[in-house]
C-alpha cells in the first residue's frame, strides 16, 4: 500500500486539502469539489513532497510563486489525460489558452471536448493550471470548483481584470 501524506493550505479560495506520496504531488481538493481532508502522515518521502507543495502553494498564493518545482504522482491518470495535463503545465502564468489550443498542444488537435473533461478532472489544480483555459470564444468555460474560484485565481495572476474577477 502506497504511504499517502495529507494535509492542508489556506488560499483566497478557502481551505485546500493537499496529497502526496512518495512518488510526489498526488492531489488538491479545491473547497467545495470534495470533502476536506485529515491531516494524515506518510513515509518521510511523502511527507517532504507535501511539505514541500504545501509551501509553494503558500508562496503562489502571497504572489512570490509563478511556476511550481514539484515532482507529480500521475499513476492514476490515463494515457490521454496525461497527455493534456502535461500541455497544461506549459501554459505560462498569466496567460490563458482555449480548449482548442490546449488539445493541438497535447497532440489530440478534434478533441477539444475530451481535452475540456480533462481538464475537469484535472486532480492537481493550480499545480496544474486548468484555471489558465478558457473558451474559445472568450467566456471562462468551467471549472470543478466553480466559476467564482477560476475568476479568483485568474485575477491573481493578472490574467483577467480584478473588477471582472469580481463580477
Amino acid at each position: 500500500m502506497t504511504a499517502i501524506a495529507a494535509g492542508s493550505c489556506y488560499s483566497p479560495l478557502g481551505t485546500l486539502g493537499v496529497r502526496a506520496t512518495g512518488a510526489g504531488l498526488l492531489s488538491i481538493r479545491l473547497p467545495g469539489s470534495e470533502p476536506p481532508l485529515e491531516r494524515r502522515l506518510g513515509d518521510g518521502d511523502a511527507e517532504r513532497i507535501l511539505a514541500d507543495a504545501l509551501a509553494q502553494l503558500a508562496q503562489y498564493f502571497a504572489g512570490r510563486r509563478r511556476s511550481f518545482d514539484l515532482a507529480l504522482d500521475l499513476a492514476p491518470v490515463g494515457a490521454f489525460q496525461r497527455d493534456v495535463l502535461d500541455a497544461m503545465r506549459a501554459i505560462p502564468y498569466g496567460e490563458t489558452w482555449s480548449y482548442r489550443e490546449l488539445a493541438v498542444a497535447a497532440g489530440h488537435p478534434s478533441a477539444f471536448r475530451a481535452t475540456g473533461h480533462a481538464c475537469a478532472t484535472n486532480p492537481i489544480p493550480i499545480v496544474i493550471p486548468c484555471h489558465r483555459v478558457v473558451a474559445s470564444g472568450g467566456g471562462l468555460g468551467g471549472f470543478s470548483s466553480g466559476l467564482d474560484h477560476k475568476r479568483t485565481l485568474l485575477a491573481l495572476e493578472g490574467a483577467i481584470d480584478l473588477q471582472l474577477a469580481l463580477a
